[in-house]
């Protein structure tokens, strides 16, 4: 008898499923928005089969070639598209499924995404285009998540989103990965979009779920683009500063979803393998003599993983770094990081000093209020940190993130 899953499993393994899927729909009909609503279509079948006949052995593959067939009819191109078994053959629950995806695989599946993403780093889109757009159609992540990504407004990034999608259609960019000369051109805007892949998962309260499983498809990008630029020290330095937050994963929440903070985690939990393997990556891309921001905010992350417990932290060197990277990308966020490392060295007054000039440029971003929340309860200006904290509920991502605030100004009372 075949167990059947619940509409909240299903929405998560689509939800999984998605890069993969679009990335390949995309590479059929060319179009992006043909492409999403295909795969739109294809979950929409999902709710109802896999309820009613249990999920298939590879809901990735079921995906594409549903999503493809019935989209088939509403494309006239149909001469340009590859051919794939018809939806009967991929609805099957029998063994003829396990070959299928072997030819799915035999295919290329596994490298559409990155594919995709140096597709969406095309120079004829302004970068922050080029990373909404990733965002958007590889991750599927809502405006909203990535205005809040970007720090900037939703209808904003609605519109750089849709003018994107605009440009790409109007100039017929290719949907084609790139010779290696523009590879190494677009590589650090890849890099980016896939760290933000990575960042959406990381946000999870649960490791073993759906969207937590973003992580390791970041890690997984990255190694692929390691592989295409072996010697690139940035891009050593980007897979090591992944793999030393996700070593973190079993730590990060506890068994009722709740925050822990870094200093407040069992590091007992954290994977010692991982961490090893990233701190030798890190080390590999430092011989190289080439800083970059991946490989500082890779050292900033070592510099917690080798410290035994929390009073072992060399604070004074992370604020060092964190002055690095300030000086190499100057951003606010950057300079929000760095205040967390002057509060343990210099105390929450010379931090807040630093806080205080980004209220403007970062009105809209969680952290900021929940940070300056914290430095004003450490200095006893409970009234101000109650505000701060309540703004900061309001602009969390995640339930997560409001019940730590929350906690917190249940403190100040």
């Amino acid at each position: 008898m075949v167990d059947l899953p619940d509409p909240g499993w299903i929405e998560s393994k689509l939800v999984a499923a998605r890069p993969r899927a679009v990335a390949a729909l995309l590479r059929y009909f060319r179009d992006l928005d043909l492409a999403e609503e295909a795969f739109q279509e294809a979950c929409l079948r999902a709710l109802t089969k896999w309820q009613e006949n249990g999920p298939p052995r590879d809901a990735v593959a079921w995906l594409i070639l549903v999503g493809r067939n019935v989209t088939l009819d509403h494309v006239r191109r149909q001469s340009r598209l590859t051919e794939l078994p018809d939806e009967q053959a991929s609805s099957d629950r029998e063994d003829v499924e396990g070959t299928l995806v072997e030819r799915l695989d035999g295919s290329h599946y596994r490298d559409d995404i990155l594919r995709l993403l140096f597709t969406c780093s095309h120079p004829e889109l302004p970068t922050t285009q080029q990373i909404a757009l990733a965002l958007r159609v590889v991750s599927g992540l809502s405006v909203r998540q990535i205005a809040r990504a970007f720090v900037v407004d939703e209808r904003a990034m609605e519109q750089r989103i849709t003018r994107a999608k605009a440009r790409i259609a109007q100039a017929g960019l290719p949907f084609e990965a790139p010779g290696p000369v523009e590879r190494a051109e677009r590589l650090v805007v890849v890099g980016a979009m896939i760290y933000l892949i990575f960042n959406e998962g990381y946000s999870d309260a649960s490791p073993g779920s759906q969207r937590g499983a973003l992580c390791e498809e970041g890690i997984r990008l990255a190694r692929l683009l390691l592989r295409l630029f072996p010697s690139e020290p940035e891009m050593m330095g980007l897979l090591a500063l992944m793999l030393l937050q996700h070593a973190r994963r079993r730590a990060r929440f506890d068994a009722q979803g709740s925050l822990v903070l870094l200093e407040q985690q069992d590091r007992s939990l954290w994977d010692q393998t991982v961490v090893g393997e990233a701190l030798a990556m890190l080390d590999k891309a430092m011989l190289h003599r080439r800083p970059g921001p991946y490989q500082i905010q890779a050292a900033i992350a070592a510099l917690h993983a080798r410290a035994k417990q929390a009073s072992d932290t060399d604070w004074a060197e992370i604020d060092q770094l964190y002055a690095a990277l300030e000086r190499r990308t100057p951003s606010p966020v950057v300079t929000l990081n760095r205040a967390v490392a002057v509060s343990k060295v210099r105390g929450p007054e010379a931090a807040l000093e630093m806080v205080e000039p980004l209220g403007a440029q970062l009105a809209g971003y969680f952290y900021f209020h929940g940070l300056r929340g914290a430095l004003l309860k450490q200095l006893g200006r409970s009234k101000e940190a109650g505000e701060a904290f309540k703004r900061a509920i309001g602009l969390a991502g995640t339930a997560a993130e409001a019940a730590h605030i929350r906690e917190q100004l249940d403190g100040l009372g």
